[in-house]
């Protein structure tokens, strides 16, 4: 089918996604790069956290498809999807140490092989935190955390990475390291990665391609440099100005 042959080429799509959560209704069609940086934004309580939960499978869509990776995982449990994900609070377990955090993100029984735990202990080294492994989540500063959580995903090794707004509560230096962390180990990989985000300065700097939603809709979806240039969507427009 030349729908399916097209969503090959897509790291991200929907088609013909409705849900409707209280008195809300999305809708939502996209068909998005693969192997690209994609920022998603938009006002608050435009259908940001929506879209992406449709994508992690933590919302079902009422009708329509979420295709990942060329798959068709509509009715995937999250844990069979093509993803890792990081939030804003990292979502590590404060009372296991990091070895123990990032190896539950290989297998969460923890039966692991030897070339898993080297795969621990490079990933780690691979964000900065090498040796890091007995240390606990509450010794470390909030940049730190972060960096295990990025470790976490790049042990799962997932075409597809998505990410919660995972800079928002760290200063403007952390911030701007974690942009540069997460750009290396985009080009290293090679992946997929969608980032939720209100700072459009964020947007700027990391994205190749760029969604702007707002009442439960996707109203731009384009490469960054067509997405910053549009200026007859004023709610984008605004944001664009902050």
């Amino acid at each position: 089918m030349a729908d399916d042959r097209q969503h090959l080429e897509s790291g991200i799509a929907m088609t013909g996604v409705e849900l409707r959560l209280g008195t809300h209704e999305f809708r939502f069609d996209c068909d998005l790069p693969r192997g690209k940086i994609i920022a998603v934004t938009g006002p608050s309580g435009s259908g940001k956290s929506t879209f992406l939960n449709l994508l992690a499978g933590f919302e079902a869509p009422d009708r329509g498809r979420v295709i990942l990776a060329g798959q068709d995982v509509t009715s995937l449990h999250p844990s069979e999807r093509p993803v890792s994900l990081v939030f804003q609070d990292n979502n590590l377990f404060a009372h296991l140490d990091l070895f123990t955090n990032i190896g539950l993100g290989i297998d969460p029984a923890m039966k692991l092989s030897v070339k898993d735990r080297e795969r621990i202990s490079e990933a780690l080294s691979r964000v900065g935190l090498g040796g890091y492994e007995r240390r606990k989540p509450g010794t470390l500063s909030g940049g730190e955390r972060q960096r295990a959580a990025f470790a976490r995903a790049l042990v799962r090794d997932k075409p597809i990475l998505l990410l919660d707004e995972p800079f928002a509560a760290l200063d403007p230096g952390l911030r701007s390291g974690m942009a540069e962390l997460l750009i290396a180990l985009h080009r290293e990989s090679g992946n997929t990665v969608l980032i939720v985000s209100h700072d459009p300065a964020e947007v700027r700097r990391l994205a190749d391609h760029a969604v702007f939603i707002d009442g439960g809709k996707i109203l731009l979806s384009a490469a960054i440099e067509n997405f910053l240039a549009h200026n007859d969507i004023p709610a984008l427009t605004t944001f664009l100005r902050h």
